[in-house]
Parts: C-alpha cells; sequence; structure tokens
C-alpha cells in the first residue's frame, strides 16, 4: 500500500474515534454524572455499575473520578471512595455530588445506614472530604449528615437519595435531595453540618436526581421526572435558592436504553455542557450505564432548549 493511502487511512480512522464521543468511558460503566470545575479543569464524579447482563438490580460498589481539560479526553483516577469508607453504611453508592470550599473538597454521597443507634436503616446521606479533588477521601464527621428518621414526608426508605450542593454567591451553602420529593436544608460554612430545619417540596413530575445552580442571577432545579416512564429530564427555576420553583417544562426526552437517566451541568471555557447516562455501551442497559455529554443551550429568557441526544458528543473545548 502506498504511503498516502496508508496517511490517509489512518487519518480517517482518527477522525471517525474522536467524533463519537458518546458514550465518554468506555472501559467501565459509569452513571449519574456529577462535575466539578476546579483549576481549568473538569473533574468528574460517578456511580459505578458492575451489574451482569443478567442481573436484575443495581449493583453499585463504589464511586469513580474522571477528570479532563478538554471535555473529550478522560483521565480516570479510579475509585477514591466508596460505601466501605463509612463506618455507619451498607449497600450501595448511589448518586453523590463533590464541591470545593475553601481548600477542600466535599463529596457528598448516598447510601443506605446499617441499624444503629443513629438509624433504624434505610437511605442515608454522608460526607466525605479531601484536600485534592480526586482524594484521598475520608468520612467528614464519623456519622451520616442525613438519616431516614429526619425526613418523613414521604413513607419509603430510599427517599434520601440523591444530593446536590449549591453555594449562593453570599457564600451560603445548600443541600438539595430526595426520591418522590425535593428536600433542602442550608449548611454551615464548614458544610458538614445544616444550619437550619429540613424542608420539602414536589416540583411538577420530580421523581429524583436534583441538580441546582445559578446561572446570571436566576435558579435553576433540574431533575429526574415521571413525565413518561422510562424518565426524562424537567425543570424548574426560582429568583432564590428557596423557591418558590416555577415549572418550565422537559429538556430531556427519554434516554436509550436506561430506565434512568440524571443530569450533570457545568459551564466550561465558555460553552456549556450537559451529562447524562443511558445504556448504549455493548452489553449496556439500566443496570449497566454509561455517561454522556452533549450541549447545553439557553434562550435569551434563561429557559433551556432541549436537548439532543448525539453519539457524536462535543468537540474539545480550547
Amino acid at each position: 500500500m502506498k504511503p498516502f493511502f496508508k496517511t490517509f487511512i489512518l487519518t480517517f480512522i482518527f477522525v471517525e474515534a474522536i467524533s463519537a464521543q458518546n458514550p465518554i468511558i468506555t472501559d467501565v460503566f459509569t452513571a449519574d454524572p456529577a462535575p466539578l470545575v476546579y483549576n481549568n479543569t473538569v473533574y468528574l464524579y460517578t456511580s459505578h455499575d458492575t451489574a451482569t447482563v443478567a442481573d436484575t438490580n443495581y449493583k453499585m460498589p463504589n464511586w469513580l473520578v474522571f477528570s479532563s481539560t478538554d471535555m473529550v479526553h478522560w483521565k480516570s483516577y479510579g475509585s477514591p471512595l466508596s460505601p466501605k469508607t463509612f463506618s455507619w453504611a451498607t449497600g450501595d453508592a448511589y448518586a453523590a455530588q463533590c464541591i470545593e470550599r475553601n481548600g477542600k473538597f466535599y463529596w457528598y454521597v448516598s447510601t443506605f445506614h446499617k441499624k444503629d443507634e443513629n438509624s433504624n436503616g434505610g437511605a442515608a446521606i454522608g460526607v466525605a472530604v479531601s484536600d485534592n479533588p480526586t482524594g484521598s477521601f475520608k468520612d467528614a464527621i464519623g456519622k451520616a449528615l442525613i438519616v431516614n428518621e429526619m425526613t418523613t414526608d414521604m413513607k419509603h426508605g430510599w427517599d434520601d437519595i440523591d444530593p446536590t450542593v449549591f453555594i449562593d454567591d453570599d457564600g451560603q451553602a445548600y443541600l438539595y435531595w430526595g426520591n418522590g420529593s425535593c428536600k433542602m436544608v442550608k449548611l454551615k460554612e464548614n458544610m458538614i453540618e445544616m444550619d437550619g430545619s429540613i424542608s420539602t417540596f414536589k416540583p411538577k413530575n420530580y421523581i429524583e436526581g436534583p441538580w441546582v445552580y445559578k446561572r446570571k442571577g436566576l435558579y435553576y432545579l433540574v431533575y429526574a421526572s415521571a413525565g413518561t416512564k422510562p424518565e426524562m429530564i424537567e425543570y424548574c427555576t426560582a429568583t432564590s435558592p428557596e423557591g418558590p420553583w416555577e415549572y418550565r417544562g422537559i429538556i430531556q426526552e427519554n434516554v436509550p436504553n436506561s430506565f434512568t437517566t440524571h443530569p450533570g451541568i457545568v459551564d466550561f471555557k465558555g460553552k456549556s455542557y450537559f451529562m447524562y447516562h443511558n445504556g448504549t455501551l455493548p452489553t449496556g442497559g439500566s443496570y449497566r450505564r454509561s455517561i454522556c455529554i452533549d450541549y447545553m443551550y439557553y434562550n435569551d429568557d434563561g429557559t433551556i432548549q432541549k436537548i439532543v441526544q448525539t453519539k457524536d458528543g462535543v468537540k474539545p473545548a480550547e
């Protein structure tokens, strides 16, 4: 084969490889994306699906961390945290989010609580802390931050899951979470204590997986919804992090081959990105999910345009 044709074929293969970015991680099954921008790098905190093809429920032994400086090429740091990190925890590693404050990294996680003097069991939220975004992480308080007994509006034992954390411009931190209803509580500046009582509310079609952020003075609450079965992503906006929340509609339709979906939203190098999971990897499915990224666009009034799910994903950020 002539050198020209070899070069052409290799170039074509390379272009094809970088043009099909979704899912972004292909060597393990990842779910529940939670991006964090720090020092011009995006750190991605994920759940980890290890169920077999024949399993009919989740098997999620730990959380994973990845990083990227261009949203296309991702470096893996393995698993710096699992439920075993917490002496009070048992069961799986559900959706979680990490945030930086005062040079420390606080990773809010959802798992289940052992039956002991602090809880009779059920879902619980813990917080781990590290001096680095990739760990190592340790239990920040030696007990759960939220236990099932603290929220009684929903009668099932798995309603205290899927934490998202947000720090407003005035320095006040807020924690949101919940299955069946959305719960909210202020956090003290140390990020490991509640500052006040828990409130609960039910956005239209809300199921779980909240993601809260602020853009141009408007607060966004994005969540997995019951608009159809399987889940979609819908959202509300407010002029205060405590609401009231105005329903705005659907931004992501059902994803391929997965009952669930989960939002993770980040601005990086001048563009907005929407992260989610689906089941499109070979042997993938609802319990073997994979994270994808597509562009996110806003209208002039702050409303979010429908997310266009693609196989190509995004181009390298510059």
